[in-house]
């Protein structure tokens, strides 16, 4: 499993119900359906994807996450994942909406394009940072919203979403104080579990 997998499968509640969007393979909703018992569904795009998340036995739907989510009732899942896929998105915040309208909470994450790394690759060589994390050069990316931490906790704010747990981490997913400290700077994945405060 990822390690970034790894920490999101703790904000899992045993025996609930769990909406992937952007499943991939449905290896995490695999192991959360053995482990946990959820009741699972991952909606995915590609069918190479698809046909793998047949072959771990998870429910999974072909599905365009920019076309919206109007065929889920609201509040019909407990959490609702979009891990590594909110800057790929036309719109993600309104595919932020729309997870809050049918999940209790949800998980998400993203690269930081905030962190020193990209800031240096910037300065230093006037190009569009390529790494081993964020591989692609600018016309072949499939990254065409670039977020930073301080972004995301902005948007957050102006839409009346609570934080409840925050972990940004380096590219090897591990945290440290530092990377606590400085967040928007030396973090280079952001980790986060929101709901509505309303709610």
């Amino acid at each position: 499993m990822r390690p970034d997998l790894e920490i999101i499968q703790r904000w899992i509640e045993p025996g609930s119900r769990v909406l992937d969007l952007g499943c991939g393979d449905g290896g995490l909703l695999h192991y959360l359906k053995t482990s946990k018992r959820v009741r699972e569904i991952g909606l995915e795009i590609d069918p190479t994807n698809i046909l793998k998340c047949l072959q771990h036995g998870v429910n999974v739907i072909e599905q365009n996450l920019d076309q919206g989510l109007a065929n889920f009732q609201s509040e019909s899942f407990d959490t609702v994942l979009l891990a590594q896929t909110l800057q790929a998105l036309s719109r993600p915040d309104a595919l932020i909406d729309e997870m809050l309208r049918i999940g209790r909470r949800g998980i998400i994450t993203f690269p930081n394009f905030g962190n020193w790394k990209s800031r240096l690759y910037l300065a230093s060589r006037g190009r569009m940072p390529v790494s081993k994390f964020i591989p692609h050069q600018w016309y072949d990316t499939p990254n065409i919203h670039f977020c930073t931490v301080k972004d995301f906790d902005a948007l957050c704010a102006e839409k009346n979403i609570e934080i409840i747990d925050r972990t940004v981490v380096d590219s090897q997913h591990q945290g440290s104080w530092y990377i606590r400290a400085w967040p928007n700077f030396l973090g280079e994945i952001a980790i986060y579990h929101i709901t509505r405060k309303d709610s």
